[in-house]
């Protein structure tokens, strides 16, 4: 029987289920030179990569969007009941 693969691609997506390793893990967010998105160190698909600056950028938009969530969910949203009324003509 074939042995199966690790660590490949599928449909043009990477994935790699081998063990993991502090320094691959490491090796994996810092990579400079290369693009915003870089091979995730274990699962499946694409990572942000720490030494690009436009990474930091969508780290800064997706928190202050869930600050922003977090702030305003009480006041827009209550838990009460609300009575709709319904007219039967």
């Amino acid at each position: 029987m074939a042995e199966k693969s690790t660590r490949g691609e599928l449909f043009g997506v990477p994935y790699n289920f081998e063990r993991p390793s502090i320094s691959r893990m490491l090796s994996s967010y810092w990579q400079p030179g290369e693009g915003m998105l870089v091979e995730k160190p274990f699962g499946v698909g694409y990572t942000l990569n720490l030494a690009n600056w436009r990474s930091w950028i969508v780290l800064a938009i997706a928190g202050g969007l869930l600050w922003q969530q977090q702030n305003s969910g009480d006041e827009e949203h209550s838990d009460e009941a609300v009575e709709v009324v319904v007219d039967d003509d």
